[in-house]
């Protein structure tokens, strides 16, 4: 099985190399100078601007300034941001706990309702039911991210004032983080001698509305698919072997046809993984939350043409070993992969 892993990331290499070379030249298609934009009215002066392209090293040819940033990857050097003057990995891993708290709630929304839903609409199959909950998912999936943020927040926040606008908890709370995610942080000791579960719930309260928006579209995705993937378990002759037994159907359905209609779901997590990550580029910037999406986007903004390269690199890196590892669960799932 090892074996067969580092064989898939031997081929994942040319992906990385792509969207390296993709990332590094489309940012610079982008309208707009990060010098002049960090220089202001300086950037007037010829001489003050020559010093500071040359100083970051901007002078160079494009593809000059591509195999010095390749070599410096290989050196564990993803650069310096041009704005706050720290390493981009810093700056990444600051905030990149705020960015997997909210994605791993945002999936566990996702697997908690959408595998039930789909289940339950296989087995009322053609019903009311089946026809209202996938006519929802289909909904759910279409919906934009930004819309759907934005329309929670409407609600729920404006209207009802039920959970916080944005951020990732209240100014009230000051919680020392050692492992980034809030929700653990605020439930050690001198916090709970201190403050109570306040900040516990504050930080609950803030990740509501992030996780569902951003949970929505998986949570459709993995319903269909639970549904299909049911659908083509239960027409099985082991299926009808297992109800002429006797055994009731909650038993024939967890216990046979749900164990072996996973080998396919267990591919669309593993995908559904990739999307949160490019939904919190939505997603944590409507909500404010301060993770690696929101930090993309200033980056952007500001042409951090280290912190864009660095960034996506990270992403991009996380995604395809995410895929192999998927495609070994599968295998492992799927003896009949093995040879």
């Amino acid at each position: 099985m090892l074996k067969i892993f580092l064989g898939k990331l031997l081929n994942l290499i040319p992906t990385l190399i792509g969207i390296s070379i993709l990332s590094f030249i489309l940012i610079r298609l982008v309208p707009g100078d990060p010098v002049l934009l960090l220089l202001g009215e300086r950037g007037a002066d010829p001489a003050v601007y020559a010093e500071m392209q040359k100083s970051l090293g901007l002078d160079l040819p494009i593809h000059q300034q591509y195999f010095n940033f390749v070599y410096n990857v290989f050196h564990g050097d993803l650069g310096q941001s041009i704005i706050s003057k720290r390493p981009v990995a810093t700056e990444f891993f600051d905030r990149f706990p705020a960015t997997l708290e909210l994605g791993f709630t945002a999936l566990l929304f996702a697997f908690t309702c959408g595998i039930p839903i789909g289940i339950f609409a296989a087995v009322k199959r053609n019903s009311f039911w089946d026809y209202f909950l996938m006519g929802g998912s289909l909904l759910g999936y279409s919906m934009p991210i930004f819309w759907w943020g934005l329309v929670l927040i409407l609600i729920f926040s404006v209207q009802l004032g039920l959970t916080p606008v944005a951020g990732r908890m209240s100014v009230l709370f000051e919680v020392e983080t050692w492992s980034g995610f809030l929700l653990i942080d605020s439930l050690k000791q001198e916090v709970i001698a201190e403050d109570g579960f306040e900040p516990f719930l504050s930080a609950l309260k803030h990740l509501i509305l992030p996780s569902i928006a951003m949970g929505t579209i998986p949570l459709a995705v993995m319903a269909r698919m639970t549904r299909s993937s049911m659908l083509e378990v239960l027409g099985e002759d082991y299926i009808r072997t297992a109800k002429a037994k006797g055994l009731s159907e909650y038993h024939v359905i967890t216990r046979h046809a749900l164990r072996n209609a996973l080998i396919p779901i267990i591919t669309v997590a593993g995908l559904m993984f990739g999307s949160i990550i490019t939904g919190a580029i939505l997603t944590e910037t409507i909500f404010s939350w301060p993770g690696i999406g929101k930090w993309l986007v200033a980056s952007i903004n500001a042409r951090d043409y280290p912190v864009i390269q660095g960034g996506v690199l990270f992403i991009a890196t996380m995604i395809v070993l995410i895929n192999a590892i998927v495609d070994v669960l599968y295998i492992y799932a799927n003896p009949k992969l093995r040879t």
